[in-house]
């Protein structure tokens, strides 16, 4: 090799050019993969999260923060021959339109899990599936027992919700102290929680239907599934039905989000051509392309290899399931775009210009903070814990009790999804602010509890701490 040759002449040898991105140019090389990086690690949307949580709380509670109130306010009218077909503020986009992207890749990741992951061995997932149920009962009675009439007794939903990123982000922050199955014994346990979310939401926190406009929804679903039995594989067609259904159920007073949902779990968890079929068919459409460029290319040559590219192209994408593609492409949005703007929408608390002790003893920040922090402590680890007692399901592996109380004070990190319901839950400025508060300050002690007791209680020998838990 000639060692005057360019990065440039090297990457032009080389059998595909590589883009900009992959170069060893100074910004790609010194910003863009290092940023990739970033982004593929557990707890940078967890941080990005909480900057923008961060933000939030700062501008509203800065001599600016009537702007906060005003801009998130701004209202959004759209409107087709002078008709006004879709009326919402500015956090109302957000809460209902960009969090749909959010609940999508949930259930895509609910479906992915059940089909062939860790909710797929029944046995595995029962424990922690339990467990969820008891974190989701014991808070909302705790909060229900501060709340039990008026206006604040509709958000018993709020403090039944755990945060996947954040409280994920908190064990990873713990290290190796935190054996596998722990985290996973946490990550089962948060899309339990999830779809036990999504369920209340769908129930409870939706308004007064018509039938009308539901039925629409439902028929778009249908029309959905039965495209995919014709092998209908455009994601374009199904894009559109997705969204017409959004709009028929914020019509219908049904909760938008649950248009993501249900046209998550109705992707398709299985590849269209199986995996083992694709080294044949690849070799065969890339021999077709070298036996014409042998003796040089004719015009109809060039047409043939041409379909053939295209078709090799579409050989690589219908290998993996579209449950996959979907997830890949929208994972990213989803936690580095969605819900930080989302956190910044709704984590604007007011904190009250009065003492502290004043404002910490309001009904609905107790059962709401008080729901997070003691609620799923006691709700996940004492069903955990009487379960495996009984001797009806088993801990997971080098999993202790110890591992056990410090996960289920994580899963009292509810953030995302409590902010969600509180909005739904609450039209009242004062009542959503309080809750909000709730859940900032519950959140906040849940997650530095959680982390102390792993960091510092899960940090002995294996045997000494089993002996410890006996």
């Amino acid at each position: 090799m000639d060692e005057h040759d360019t990065d440039d002449e090297l990457e032009l040898r080389e059998p595909v050019l590589r883009s900009w991105r992959e170069s060893d140019r100074f910004i790609p090389r010194r910003v863009v993969r290092p940023a990739q990086r970033l982004m593929d690690l557990e707890v940078s949307a967890a941080v990005l999260m909480f900057v923008a949580a961060v933000m939030a709380l700062a501008w509203a509670n800065s001599p600016w923060g009537d702007s906060y109130l005003r801009f998130w306010n701004t209202r959004i009218d759209v409107s087709v021959a002078d008709v006004s077909v879709l009326r919402m503020d500015l956090r109302g986009g957000v809460t209902d339109g960009l969090m749909t992207i959010f609940f999508l890749v949930v259930a895509l990741e609910i479906k992915r899990e059940w089909v062939s992951g860790e909710l797929r061995d029944r046995k595995t997932a029962a424990l922690p599936i339990v467990a969820a149920a008891g974190g989701m009962v014991v808070p909302a009675l705790i909060y229900a027992a501060w709340n039990a009439e008026g206006p604040a007794s509709h958000g018993w939903g709020i403090p039944m919700a755990t945060d996947i990123a954040f409280a994920v982000a908190v064990v990873a922050l713990v290290g190796g102290r935190v054996p596998a199955s722990a985290r996973l014994f946490l990550l089962t346990l948060a899309i339990a929680d999830d779809l036990g979310a999504i369920l209340v939401i769908a129930l409870f926190y939706s308004g007064g239907l018509s039938a009308y406009w539901l039925l629409g929804a439902i028929a778009m679903g249908i029309a959905a599934w039965l495209l995919q039995r014709v092998n209908v594989r455009s994601m374009s067609v199904f894009v559109a039905l997705g969204v017409v259904c959004w709009y028929m159920l914020r019509q219908s007073g049904v909760n938008a989000t649950m248009a993501g949902v249900a046209f998550g779990f109705l992707t398709p968890a299985g590849s269209f051509l199986p995996s083992d079929q694709f080294g044949d068919v690849a070799r065969g459409l890339a021999a077709r392309v070298g036996d014409r460029t042998k003796d040089g290319l004719t015009e109809a040559d060039v047409d043939e290899n041409a379909n053939s590219l295209r078709e090799m192209v579409r050989l690589s994408r219908e290998t993996q399931a579209p449950l996959d593609r979907v997830a890949w492409r929208l994972g990213s949005w989803s936690a580095f775009v969605v819900v930080p703007v989302f956190a910044l929408a709704n984590a604007g608390v007011q904190v009250p210009h009065t003492s502290p002790g004043r404002w910490l003893t309001n009904p609905v920040v107790l059962g709401v903070g008080v729901g997070l922090v003691l609620g799923k402590t006691i709700g996940v680890f004492g069903t955990s814990w009487v379960l495996v007692k009984l001797g009806w399901v088993r801990m997971p592996g080098s999993m202790t009790n110890r591992h056990l109380l410090g996960v289920s004070i994580c899963a009292g990190v509810g953030f995302t999804v409590a902010l969600f319901v509180a909005r739904l839950a609450f039209a009242e400025a004062e009542l959503g602010n309080d809750a909000r508060l709730g859940i900032m300050s519950g959140s906040l002690v849940a997650g530095v509890i959680g982390y102390l007791v792993l960091r510092y209680l899960c940090g002995r020998e294996p045997a000494a701490a089993a002996s410890l838990d006996r």
